[in-house]
């Protein structure tokens, strides 16, 4: 795969600001190339070539802040299979469509989620997406009882009110950061559809405990350091226990349409059903990844509407046409350009930049031996880059999901912003809703507009969020 034409396109990393205190000498250090591991003697395998990076940091803080330059870049230099230092371990790195598809079908069961562990285990311990084979397939059995296409519906009804009156409330004089009107929207929704809360102090101090677990995945200072994020996301973890456990008999005791609920009640064709640890834990990973996945997303799909009006103006005429009645999920259907803007935006900005695995047993990715035990990241942000898979991949261009050209069925995981495989994202379908509920919203009601000449800067620290907050302006239809 040839990414020249690619990188003309990406700032080198020597364009990009640095963040504040950061000496540029230190993410620039050049350390020898290595092998990861001798392949087995007569394999006819190749090793896995990479770098340390800096001492101790390794290549965390460049991974972190350059997202895709980044990860464009090491593809260059090494390839579809590689190896970087970071977090203090040896990482490898598989990345284009190829490797991906390798780990993520996983046909041997080499592939383990082990590897989430050692970012967000002790923040999101026993949530879906860290369990592996058989009892994965056992709690997602069970879990899909509340993502049916009946609970769906539900869940469309219940969010429908709550973002018309939360978009209706936001200002339109001076500039706002959407991305953080957004999140506290999401937030809203989430403690709302998943919960049923209604309490404000409740609500406030609960996203506060779900936004320190979230970014205390990622900190360098992995030690409960006061004022630090790791200590920070720790006691977040213990505020979301207290609180879904104190509520959980109540759930327990009736039937309701929240997803707390849903979960209490959610039983398998065999009659099986989640213990009451299993729901906490559950509750805690999903509220999670509700709420940033879809902020990421309608932040995106936002920015990209406003630097290109055209296709705002496109989108709000399909919304329009809907009338004035809140849309149920087979109104969202039918929303064809905000489905494929929505598609685009979660390509050039994946919501999850990597996933997380670790080897349990010697295995081999195109021709690269793996030894058992490696931490290994899967990059979806390259797949989104590539240039056999996309036209212009550097473009804002939503037509390439339309039905005469479908660029994202040029290979099985050319697009893949909800992972793959037998993990891939259980709530896809409640994310994508949400999303276009809150942009049909903000079509009905606002023309938007960025800055003239402004361009998005996205931080990798956790999850990637425009770097100051997306200044936006709103004017009233």
């Amino acid at each position: 795969m040839n990414f020249t034409a690619i990188r003309e396109r990406v700032p080198p990393l020597t364009s990009i600001p640095l963040p504040r205190g950061v000496d540029r000498r230190m993410l620039e250090h050049r350390s020898p190339v290595a092998e990861l591991a001798a392949p087995p003697p007569g394999s006819g395998l190749k090793p896995v070539l990479g770098d340390a990076g800096p001492p101790v940091i390794g290549h965390a803080v460049n991974f972190m802040r350059f997202g895709i330059p980044f990860g464009l870049h090491r593809y260059e230099t090494y390839g579809p299979v590689s190896w970087m230092g970071a977090f203090g371990r040896r990482i490898v790195t598989l990345s284009g469509p190829d490797a991906t598809q390798a780990a993520l079908v996983n046909k041997d069961k080499a592939f383990s989620q082990e590897g989430w562990k050692f970012f967000i285990e002790r923040f999101f311990d026993r949530g879906l997406m860290l369990l592996d084979f058989g009892e994965h397939h056992l709690h997602r059995r069970i879990m899909q009882q509340a993502f049916t296409r009946d609970r769906l519906e539900g869940y469309v009804r219940q969010m429908g009110p709550s973002i018309r009156a939360g978009v209706g409330r936001w200002p339109t004089t001076g500039s706002n950061r959407l991305y953080f009107t957004l999140k506290q929207l999401t937030l809203d929704v989430a403690t709302q559809v998943f919960m049923d809360m209604d309490s404000p102090d409740d609500a406030g101090r609960i996203n506060r405990a779900f936004v320190d677990s979230v970014r205390a995945g990622t900190a360098i200072v992995r030690h409960p350091v006061p004022g630090g994020r790791w200590a920070a996301g720790l006691h977040g973890r213990k505020v979301l226990e207290r609180y879904f456990a104190a509520e959980l008999p109540g759930k327990r005791a009736r039937s309701g349409s929240d997803l707390f609920s849903a979960l209490c009640q959610a039983t398998s064709e065999d009659g099986e059903r989640f213990t009451d640890t299993d729901i906490v834990n559950h509750m805690i990973f999903l509220m999670m990844a509700a709420h940033d996945t879809s902020t990421i997303t309608a932040t995106a799909a936002a920015y990209h509407l406003a630097k290109h009006p055209e296709w705002q103006e496109r989108a709000r005429e399909e919304s329009l046409a809907l009338g004035d009645e809140l849309p149920d999920l087979g109104a969202l259907d039918r929303l064809s350009t905000v489905d494929m803007v929505l598609k685009e935006s979660l390509r050039l900005v994946a919501p999850v930049p990597s996933l997380a695995r670790k080897t349990v047993r010697d295995t081999e990715v195109l021709g690269h031996h793996i030894p058992a035990g490696s931490m290994v990241g899967i990059s979806p942000t390259v797949n989104h880059f590539a240039p056999e898979c996309w036209t212009d991949p550097m473009r804002f261009d939503p037509d390439r999901f339309g039905p005469a050209r479908r660029e994202d069925r040029s290979h099985r995981f050319a697009w893949m912003p909800f992972g793959g495989g037998a993990h891939k994202c259980i709530g896809l379908h409640f994310g994508t809703s949400e999303v276009k509920l809150l942009l049909h919203e903000m079509l009905r009601r606002y023309r938007w507009t960025v800055p003239a000449g402004y361009a998005a800067k996205w931080d990798y620290v956790s999850l990637p969020v425009p770097v100051d907050g997306l200044p936006m302006h709103l004017e009233a239809r």
